[in-house]
Order: structure tokens, then C-alpha cells, then sequence
């Protein structure tokens, strides 16, 4: 196996010679392979120097080459589904030199992107979603707005483990539309794949950790499975087997009932050869599964099911190892390296920890699940990232994940909360919203004691528009019932994990954290319960209003502003909804009032306030000046957290400047 080659960040012959997918067409296996070796070093040298998505991609390399060799993209359509695997993609349709800005501001993103290159079709970041985007581009093919064009969806990485995607599939075997799928099965989303459906892996590519060797029953079952795969690959097979079921089928007397004793027979050999025959079930040709890191295999895979695919969809089942060709990334038993900072690519990364409020939501959940043995433990394939691998450790009974399943995760919560327990649910921020109608209508409508904590709340930086938490706030805030909250620092965190233990009572709770570094305070700076902090006193002519991390960067403005003279009293919000009516009397007798939020200002936090201000006021009385700073509804394209906070005036320089300009007002 392949091991990574220290290189300089220079593209070598072979590689630099592949400025578009055409290129990849003359060359021979031996010659693919050692490409294949090469751009194995580059994205471990790109991903070193910038961060990124690396096991993925190392895993997807021989894949993406023999789908470009097959297909005519951008012609043919090719669809990644959690974009972050496209890297050898995007390699191969020549942005090369493009990895030096991977994920920075201005530079390349991070997953398909339609603005970049002709060969993105979707700008794709969220999982489960390609086989609907299939299914409507071959409705527009089929439609004559081209006919010859090859639908070709790739979806793995956990991915299928989706509800939306076995809705497609569905919709895909009754309308017998020709799509390609191609099943890239790492068995992994960040965390190992759970799914019944990545279960059944060829020997050589799921060896256990002893190294045992196949027994003779076990090698004879895979050489007959991997020649029953080959048979059901070959066109000729297929036609002569429609008109050997037509011959059946007109048997006098006898006919169905031979008909379907051949097909029982035939699904009995899958049973026992192949994974169970789920696609088959669903009206989707099944062929697999294939060694994925050969390309000849799959080339020969890939062009079956192209001839295949006149009769309606078809799986290709491509087995693939995530991290592969680089030791840090295969010996990662959490997550293969599915994601790296910046690290020296001859040791690789250090190994993933939780970090400042993920940290703290960790420590703070075992804390309080030892305290209550109702509390259990949700998560959506991120175990690692929202920090539940020690509650996981500690409880293993108590902890759920569900797969990349959020909306299963949000009312399998609400069943569980229905029989007496505690559930906990983490998910990002971004992810939660994917869940929406589950958290309106199944959990808060039955007003059921669910917490939610999102993690990466707020504006979370290189993964661009699709991951940035900015519409949790606007949208929870406005279900009946739901208690949301934002901690300022990590003791704040904790001490709101354990007060909603008990606000959960009365209906579900949702707490709200950024990515990143955490505040660090004293026992005196923690609020409690729906109360809001009054941070620092001042005069009235100025009140700021801070919601989470945004308190910090209020207290820096503060400080600038009091050394110009102007003292403004500041507020720690806590909760967004409901608001604490104590913090609302003393903003109103203030002149000026800023709110701040690092959520969609239209409909956030800082609106709600305005109104509950503009409420108080009775006539006659003054009335202040409120002024709701946000997060802007756009799309707001990578770069740092706190380059776009900047950019967008909700850094401490541009508070100050606001309220100065509002005082001179």
C-alpha cells in the first residue's frame, strides 16, 4: 500500500500534465496508478498547509479517475454527494493550482462549486441529497434537453444512511428513469457507518485487527460472489435472461407460477452471495459489490452499467477505504483523518480533541448524566465533533447515533422523551435545520423535555455558506415553547446544560454554542436559569444588548469606548426567547440601544427586542433608539470567523463605530 512521500509543493510531470478529464483517457493502469499514487501526496500536502477534507478524498482517488475516464463530464453529468470527496475531482478538472488558497478567502472551496468550474453541477455540502438532484436532472433529460446525457450519481461516505435519499431511490425504481449510482461505501460517514447496508465487505478490505485468514468455506463464498457479480454485469446475460423470463411467462398454464419460482430462486442465490437485495426491492438494478482502488474493476463496472442503465436505474457498489495510501489517516480509528487543521504531513495531525465549548458541553453532559439517569445522549454520525465520545465511553447504553439522519434523531428524541427520559440531541447548528418540521411539530407541539445543543452555532468560517449556524436563532425563537439559549463562556455553557435539565420539564430547550475558543470566567460571571447578566453599568445613554460570543466582542467596544468618555452598560442576553423582562425595563431607559447577534438579523433576536422595547413605551415617554446588528441574508462565502464578523461590522471596531454614530445621532 502506498505511503506518503514527502514532496515539495510542485506538481509533478504526470500530474501537471492533467489539465481536463481527456487527459486521463490515453493513459494505461500502470501509468493511472503511479497518478493515482501522486495525487495521493499532493492532497496531503495541499490539506497540510491549509486544512481540510483528506480521508475522503484519499479514498476516492482511483473512483474519481475511472468516472472521468468512463464519462464525458461536464457533458455527463456527475453529481458528488457530500461534496467534500470531490477533491480529486476538482484536481482532474484542472484546478491544480488552485489548492494553494483550498478553503481560504477568495480561493477554492471546499466542495463542488458551480461558479468555480462547467464540471460542478451542485454546490452540494450536505449529505443524501444527490439522488433527488439525479432523478430531476434525468426528468429534464428525458424531457429532450439532451438526450445523450448520462446521469451519474456518487453517494457514500454515510451518506445512505439519509431519509431523503431512500426517498429518491424509491421515486427512482418506479419511474425506471436511467440514473447511474454509484455507492462508494468506505463504511464510514465522520464515524463508522451506521447502516446495514455497508455490512457485508469483501475480505481483503475489512481484515480484523488480528490479521486472521480467511477460512475455505469464506473464500469460496467470495469467488462466488464475485463471479455471480461479473454474470449479472455482462449486457448479453441480461438480455438472454429478459428472454428466457418471457419464455416462462408464456408457459401454458404454469407459466406464473414457473415465473415466479425463477425469481425466488434468484433472489435466494443474492441472498446468500451479495448484501441483501434492498435496491432490487425498490425497482434498482444492483451490481457489486467492487473493489473500489481497482480501476480497471470499476472502469469495467462502470461501463456495464452504462449499457445496463437502458432498462432503469442501477447501483454500482464500490468499495472503498477511507484515508488510504497515508498511515496517520488509516490508523485513525475515529474518523480516518476525515477532516485535518493545518499539520506537518510526515507525522500527520494531532489526534482530534474537543476544544473550547465543544469541550465544554463535554465534560458538562457526562457531569450531568451522572447525576440523572434519564439523560441519554443523540447525535447524528458526529460523536467526536459535538464531543459525546466520553459520554459514549462513560455510558455506551446511554448513547445514540443515528447516522446522518437528523430528522430520525429529532423524533426518535421526542419517543424517547414520551417514555420518561432525558434526551440530549448535538448536532450542528446547520444540521438541525434539516429537522425543522420534527422540532415544530414532534417535539415542541407535544411540548416533550428534548435539549437541543448546537455546536458551530453562528459564523464558523472555511467550509463556506452551507455550514455557517446563522438561522438557528430567527427560526427556534419563534416555536411556541421553546426556551432558546446562548452562553457567553464555557461556565456559562455548563450551567445552562444543567438548568435545562429542569426547564425541560416544561417543554424542550435549545442551547446555542460557536465553534472555537471559549471564554473563561469566574463563578460570579455565569448566569442562571432565563435570567440575563448585567455585564458592566453605565450611564443611560448607551445600552448594548449581546447575544453568546457576541459578548465579548461588546465588552472590547465598551473598553474602546470608554476611553473616549462614553460609558455603556452592557447585557449578556442568555436567553433569546423568552427575553427577561428585568433586562428589558433597563434597556428602555437608555437613549441608544445596539443589540448584537451572530445569527440572520431579519427576524432574530435583535428584532424580537426592538419590538418587546417598542411594547414598553407608553405614550408620551421616550422611546430609544434601537439599532439591530446581524448577520446579513446572503451567502456569505468562505473566510475566517472573525474576517467576516469584521467585514460585516460585528467585531468590537465596528460596535464602537456604530455607536458613536448613533450618539451623534
Amino acid at each position: 500500500m502506498a505511503t506518503y512521500r514527502a514532496v515539495a509543493f510542485t506538481l509533478a510531470v504526470e500530474l501537471s500534465s492533467i489539465r481536463s478529464p481527456k487527459d486521463l483517457k490515453p493513459l494505461s493502469y500502470p501509468e493511472l496508478d503511479e497518478l493515482a499514487g501522486e495525487i495521493r501526496d499532493f492532497v496531503v500536502q495541499a490539506v497540510s498547509e491549509t486544512g481540510g477534507h483528506l480521508g475522503s478524498n484519499l479514498g476516492a482517488v482511483e473512483l474519481t479517475l475511472a468516472l472521468h475516464r468512463v464519462f464525458d463530464s461536464p457533458t455527463d453529468a456527475i453529481l458528488w454527494d457530500t461534496g467534500h470527496q470531490a477533491y480529486i475531482h476538482k484536481i482532474v478538472t484542472g484546478r491544480q493550482e488552485d489548492f494553494t488558497r483550498l478553503r481560504q478567502s477568495g480561493g477554492l472551496s471546499g466542495y463542488p462549486n458551480r461558479a468555480e468550474s462547467e464540471h460542478d453541477w451542485i454546490e452540494n455540502s450536505h449529505a443524501s441529497t444527490v439522488l433527488s438532484y439525479a432523478y430531476g436532472l434525468a426528468v429534464a433529460r428525458d424531457a429532450g434537453q439532451n438526450s445523450h446525457r448520462h446521469v451519474v450519481a456518487v453517494i457514500g461516505d454515510g451518506s445512505m444512511t439519509g431519509g431523503m435519499a431512500y426517498e429518491a431511490l424509491n421515486n427512482l425504481g418506479h419511474s425506471k428513469r436511467r440514473v447511474i449510482i454509484v455507492l462508494n461505501d468506505n463504511g464510514r460517514s465522520y464515524a463508522p457507518t451506521i447502516s446495514n447496508l455497508t455490512e457485508t465487505r469483501p475480505l481483503e478490505l475489512d481484515r480484523s485487527p488480528r490479521g486472521d485468514q480467511p477460512t475455505l468455506p469464506e473464500r469460496l463464498t467470495e469467488k462466488l460472489a464475485q463471479a455471480y457479480t461479473s454474470i449479472r454485469m455482462n449486457p448479453v446475460y441480461v438480455r438472454r435472461q429478459r428472454r428466457f423470463e418471457h419464455f416462462v411467462r408464456e408457459i401454458p398454464v404454469v407459466g406464473e407460477q414457473a415465473e415466479r419460482g425463477v425469481e425466488a430462486f434468484k433472489a435466494a442465490v443474492r441472498e446468500f452471495l451479495q448484501p441483501p437485495s434492498f435496491f432490487e426491492a425498490l425497482g434498482v438494478r444492483y451490481i457489486g459489490p467492487i473493489d473500489g482502488h481497482n480501476i480497471a474493476d470499476v472502469e469495467f463496472a462502470l461501463h456495464n452499467a452504462e449499457a445496463l442503465s437502458a432498462e432503469g436505474p442501477i447501483v454500482v457498489h464500490v468499495l472503498t477505504q477511507k484515508g488510504r495510501g497515508y498511515s496517520p489517516a488509516e490508523h485513525d480509528d475515529e474518523k480516518h483523518l476525515h477532516d485535518a487543521p493545518v499539520f506537518d504531513p510526515s507525522v500527520g495531525p494531532p489526534k482530534a480533541v474537543p476544544t473550547g465549548y465543544t469541550q465544554a458541553f463535554a465534560e458538562a453532559v457526562v457531569k450531568e448524566a451522572e447525576a440523572d439517569p434519564r439523560l441519554v445522549a443523540i447525535t447524528a454520525a458526529m460523536p467526536g465533533p459535538t464531543g459525546l465520545i466520553p459520554f459514549e465511553a462513560r455510558f455506551p447504553d446511554r448513547f445514540f447515533d443515528v447516522g446522518i439522519a437528523e430528522q430520525h434523531a429529532v423524533t426518535a428524541a421526542a419517543g424517547m422523551a414520551m417514555g420518561g427520559l432525558r434526551p440530549v440531541v448535538a448536532v450542528y447548528s446547520t444540521f438541525l435545520s434539516r429537522a425543522w418540521d420534527q422540532v415544530v411539530y414532534d417535539v415542541a407541539l407535544h411540548r416533550l423535555p428534548v435539549v437541543f445543543c448546537l455546536d458551530r452555532a453562528g459564523i464558523t468560517g472555511d467550509d463556506g455558506p452551507s455550514h455557517h449556524g446563522i438561522y438557528d436563532m430567527a427560526l427556534l425563537c419563534k416555536v411556541p415553547g421553546m426556551r432558546v439559549l446562548a452562553p457567553s463562556s464555557a461556565q456559562d455553557l455548563q450551567q445552562m446544560l444543567h438548568d435545562a435539565i429542569s426547564l425541560a420539564d416544561d417543554g424542550p430547550v435549545m442551547i446555542r454554542y460557536p465553534k472555537g475558543a471559549a471564554r473563561q470566567v469566574s463563578e460570579h460571571e455565569v448566569g442562571v436559569g432565563l435570567h440575563a447578566r448585567c455585564v458592566r453599568r453605565g450611564t443611560t445613554d448607551l445600552c448594548v444588548l449581546a447575544v453568546g460570543k457576541m459578548v465579548a466582542a461588546a465588552e472590547r467596544a465598551a473598553d474602546a469606548l470608554a476611553a473616549e468618555g462614553i460609558n455603556a452598560t452592557v447585557w449578556d442576553v442568555r436567553s433569546c426567547t423568552p427575553l427577561d423582562p428585568d433586562m428589558l425595563d433597563d434597556a428602555a431607559r437608555h437613549g441608544v440601544v445596539i443589540t448584537l447577534e451572530d445569527g440572520i438579523r431579519e427576524g432574530g433576536v435583535g428584532m424580537s427586542i426592538a419590538d418587546a422595547l417598542s411594547n414598553r413605551c407608553t405614550p408620551g415617554s421616550a422611546q430609544p433608539y434601537v439599532e439591530v446588528l446581524g448577520v446579513p441574508t446572503d451567502f456569505l462565502a468562505q473566510a475566517k470567523p472573525d474576517v467576516i464578523l469584521r467585514q460585516i461590522g460585528l467585531d468590537a471596531e465596528g460596535i464602537a463605530s456604530t455607536a458613536r454614530r448613533l450618539l451623534v445621532r
